[in-house]
């Protein structure tokens, strides 16, 4: 029993020391992105990438959505919802932010465990682009205009003072929902390590990693990204790094994989 109780604490203290670490990651760059949604950035960097968005079947408002998607998904997904598109632009649009969006936020803990970040946000992106080009040439339909069951408000155009306050009040709600999951999903993963569930769970796992080149020790890794996505799985992420010794080349793959492959079994 005393054992038992040791283990508990054991898992809680990983939590709390992965909410900590990546807490200092999330709210200020949460912070950051909320503000900046109320500046002219977000305009100008879409007038910039607008010539781009042809190659995709794409008008040129549609890269208000692809940066602001990049920034914060949900944001991206809310400006689509202001928009006149047609079925096959929102699709395209869709397809492509599944690859890549939170790439700030997504990309900041990949210092922790020393992968780099510009390789991982160029295989997003190229993701993005090669699956928005195929989607156009390949989809023939969906001509029709969007219709939409809920319309996003308008950005609040308030003093600073309530924008600044709308960022911080947004920077540690995201904190308090990565510890609402990261705390428990530590000391889960704490309990399968002492009920000695990995072999099980990794003997599962094995025909998926084999052809990616990834041994048996990712499989918690993997599990953990594709059902809780990158920001909350990398605590798992991090702390598996640590206690299992990767090799750069394997700790690469996993994350490569986990970059445009994750949260697909998402559980909020």
């Amino acid at each position: 029993m005393s054992r038992a109780k040791i283990d508990i604490k054991k898992g809680l203290g990983k939590g709390l020391h992965s909410t900590w670490k990546l807490g200092r990651i999330i709210f200020p760059i949460t912070t950051l992105i909320v503000i900046l949604r109320h500046t002219p950035v977000i305009d100008q960097l879409s007038q910039l990438l607008a010539p781009f968005t042809r190659l995709f079947g794409l008008p040129g408002e549609a890269a208000i959505a692809f940066v602001l998607g990049n920034l914060q998904l949900y944001a991206g997904i809310g400006s689509i919802l202001a928009m006149d598109l047609t079925m096959k632009e929102v699709f395209i649009l869709a397809v492509m932010l599944s690859f890549s969006h939170n790439l700030i936020l997504e990309s900041a803990f990949l210092k922790e465990i020393r992968v780099s970040i510009w390789l991982v946000v160029t295989v997003r992106l190229g993701m993005a682009m090669l699956f928005g080009m195929l989607v156009n040439l390949l989809y023939p339909d969906g001509g029709e205009e969007a219709a939409y069951t809920v319309v996003e408000p308008a950005m609040n155009q308030d003093a600073w003072g309530s924008i600044v306050l709308e960022a911080v009040g947004a920077g540690l709600g995201a904190v308090l929902q990565l510890a609402m999951i990261v705390i428990p999903l530590m000391v889960v993963i704490q309990a399968i390590y002492d009920l000695s569930l990995l072999d099980f769970f990794t003997r599962w796992m094995k025909p998926l990693l084999q052809p990616l080149g990834i041994s048996q020790r990712g499989a918690i890794v993997i599990g953990s990204g594709m059902i809780f996505g990158l920001i909350y799985g990398a605590s798992v992420i991090i702390q598996e790094a640590k206690e299992q010794n990767f090799s750069k080349r394997e700790l690469t793959l996993l994350i490569l994989y986990l970059a445009i492959c994750h949260a697909s079994l998402k559980i909020r």
